[in-house]
């Protein structure tokens, strides 16, 4: 070899990558340019390493040597182009190249104990080929020109408990695509399959001007690393370290989290934790032996997805996993990970059949190494990095995911309701003639709102695989279905915790989502969709500008019911609430195809209420039923209450109220 490169690892390195501490595997696995020495004399060119203890051999294979074949054509003294790599006694493999730069195409050539020889691609590499091929191409990481200061600063000193979280989960392979050059807008409407990619930094600066508009907080952007199957959609992952191809490079996508920050739009990463794809060139039985994933069939196979479980009581797992977390928030700038199937890595019996190889050492189905990992990788996420955001896709009752771990939780900032999420849209696509019967539906959640800090999710799995998209989930006919949506999305706003919204249901797609080409972006021209998309707006801006509204979203200081059994008439009532007790609102959604007129609504304060929104007004598709004059309150009492006042309701209408104290209007008298 021309470069001595057995003491290039530190032993301290190793040690803590094998007994699950570390937390920068990825500087050190993996390849990458290097400059050495070789003697006297200046060499360059690529360093790899791999982690195969179980391996009998490992070689590096590229069109430089052939892709391993012995070769004399490709064999230069001193240059190690058979590819040859060195082991050390912990079961790491070295090897340099010379003459190697970035760009360069490689896999692992893996010869097991039993002689067996397979390509493999590197668990650790920035960067790989685009679809189909798998190989991992070697990327030089650099420090970024990050210009990102002034966010990082306040988002180090938010408390994101108090604060407007409003979360635009997006799919970077279908939120926009690009042209193809020569087609006439008909012609390329009939091969949108076929429409190329956008760059990250394309979609960067048309996103960052979109989402401003709209008034999100954040976007989520769903799996970043690289894998082979476009339906996928991310979540059956090859290579946990390389970014996709697909959309650009490992600076592309930089420069899309950098473009957010610069327009004080937070950016969340869809990550992957608990289980990976089978392909043969990925982590699957890597060195001829359950490197990755459990020895045990019945815990390593998830047959739900095809995929194969990480075991997440192993010390080199945990190490490779919370390195790749920190690699995403050191690297990138990652504003926060949303975990995906949580309940995956805390059940060994989840979506399986309850079996003895499923038992854990004490006899349950608790995966305790999988809870382990969750509480190790929060405890090591918070204590590195400023004030993240880690938010999980939990899906069942298991208790305690967001707090901390001393007091038996996981630790978690946020969990996503997915029975909120159920529920709802189970109601909302109910004829309205039953949905007296199911009112418990829209009410039930109060009962557990602050068991946990929750995120309100609508994401992208609830508009596919014949699930409908929102706006075809609501009963009735054309005009009727955005008047529910838009009520609907009323309640959401209204109802304690964070929010999150899949692209597209903004402006309402009759059509499921699909991946594999652009949003119906030209329903924008049709003036239903367009105004449902400016009701969204006013209410994203509305829950920004107005505290009661999330300042108290962990607790029932900060939500009142003024009617939460009103459901012959399909009406829900509600006060949310901020830390001044003159800071309120007041919200009356109307779930019903009816209007009512004169409608007696109980309030908390004897004074008067302005309407400050309506789902049903002109501006945003509706009929214009409105409360424009002052509501003065009543002195007969309703809903429980001393006192009351009477409002217009449009069918599925929804009407947000703010009180008008006397000194606020004597205020505003005196500055007219």
């Amino acid at each position: 070899m021309a470069v001595c490169v057995k003491n290039v690892i530190d032993n301290d390195s190793v040690q803590k990558f094998m007994y699950g501490d570390s937390i920068d595997c990825y500087k050190f696995l993996g390849s990458r340019p290097y400059c050495g020495k070789s003697g006297r004399k200046k060499v360059s060119g690529v360093l790899f390493s791999v982690w195969a203890p179980s391996a009998k051999n490992v070689r590096i294979a590229g069109d430089f040597n052939g892709w391993g074949k012995a070769d004399p054509y490709f064999l230069e003294a001193g240059r190690n182009l058979e590819g040859y790599m060195e082991r050390s006694p912990e079961g790491i493999w070295t090897g340099f190249i010379e003459g190697l730069s970035a760009g360069t195409v490689y896999k692992y050539e893996i010869t097991t104990h039993t002689g067996e020889r397979f390509l493999k691609a590197d668990p650790m590499c920035y960067s790989s080929e685009l679809r189909p091929n798998t190989a991992s191409v070697v990327y030089d990481l650099k420090e970024y020109d990050w210009n990102d200061d002034e966010w990082m600063k306040v988002r180090a000193s938010a408390n994101y408990m108090v604060s407007p979280v409003n979360i635009y989960e997006f799919h970077a392979g279908s939120w926009k695509r690009g042209v193809i050059e020569g087609m006439s807008p008909e012609e390329s409407e009939k091969h949108a399959v076929d429409e190329p990619f956008l760059n990250y930094r394309e979609i960067a600066d048309e996103m960052a001007d979109y989402i401003k508009e709209m008034g999100y907080t954040h976007v989520e952007i769903m799996p970043v690393s690289e894998h082979p199957l476009d339906a996928s959609w991310g979540y059956q992952t090859l290579c946990y370290y390389s970014i996709t191809s697909r959309y650009g490079t490992p600076d592309d996508l930089r420069y899309f989290v950098n473009k957010m920050h610069e327009n004080g739009i937070g950016v969340i990463f869809d990550w992957v934790p608990g289980h990976f794809c089978k392909d043969a060139p990925g982590l699957y039985n890597f060195d001829g032996t359950w490197l990755y994933e459990s020895e045990n069939t019945m815990k390593r196979e998830n047959f739900q997805w095809g995929t194969a479980n990480f075991d997440l009581g192993k010390g080199h797992v945990r190490s490779f996993l919370i390195s790749n977390a920190m690699y995403f928030f050191k690297e990138f700038h990652a504003d926060g990970l949303r975990v995906d199937a949580v309940t995956n890595m805390l059940r060994y019996d989840y979506a399986k059949e309850p079996c003895d190889a499923l038992r854990n050492q004490y006899g349950g189905f608790e995966n305790v190494g999988g809870i382990d990992f969750c509480r190790k990788l929060n405890y090591t996420i918070y204590t590195n990095v400023p004030n993240p955001l880690m938010i999980a896709e939990e899906s069942t009752a298991w208790p305690m995911v967001t707090k901390p771990a001393f007091m038996g939780g996981l630790g978690f900032t946020f969990k996503w309701n997915m029975g909120w999420m159920n529920d709802t849209l189970e109601y909302i696509s109910l004829d309205p003639v039953v949905r007296k019967d199911y009112h418990e539906k829209m009410t039930f959640s109060m009962m557990y709102a602050f068991a946990e800090n929750y995120v309100l999710p609508l994401s992208h799995d609830e508009v596919v695989h014949g699930k409908k998209s929102l706006l075809d989930k609501c009963f009735g006919d054309y005009e009727q279905k955005f008047a529910c949506l838009r009520s609907y999305y009323t309640f959401m706003m209204g109802h304690p915790g964070k929010k999150l919204m899949f692209m597209g249901g903004e402006f309402g797609p009759f059509m499921e989502w699909r991946f594999y080409e652009q949003l119906e972006w030209k329903l924008r021209k049709y003036p239903k969709h367009e105004m449902l998309r400016e009701y969204v707006k006013a209410l994203n801006h509305l829950y920004r500008n107005e505290k009661s509204m999330w300042e108290i979203d962990d607790s029932y200081d900060g939500f009142e019911w003024i009617n939460a059994d009103d459901k012959w008439r399909n009406i829900f009532s509600f006060v949310r609430k901020s830390k001044d007790p003159d800071d309120f609102l007041l919200f009356v959604v109307n779930m019903c195809p009816v209007a009512y007129w004169g409608h007696s609504v109980g309030i908390p304060r004897f004074t008067e209420y302005e309407e400050i929104l309506c789902s049903d007004s002109g501006q945003f598709g509706g009929t214009d039923i409105r409360n424009r004059e002052i509501l003065k309150p009543q002195p007969h009492g309703a809903d429980g209450k001393r006192f009351s006042i009477k409002l217009d309701l449009a069918p599925y209408g929804a009407v947000v109220l703010k009180p008008r104290f006397r000194k606020s209007l004597i205020k505003e008298n005196g500055n007219k």
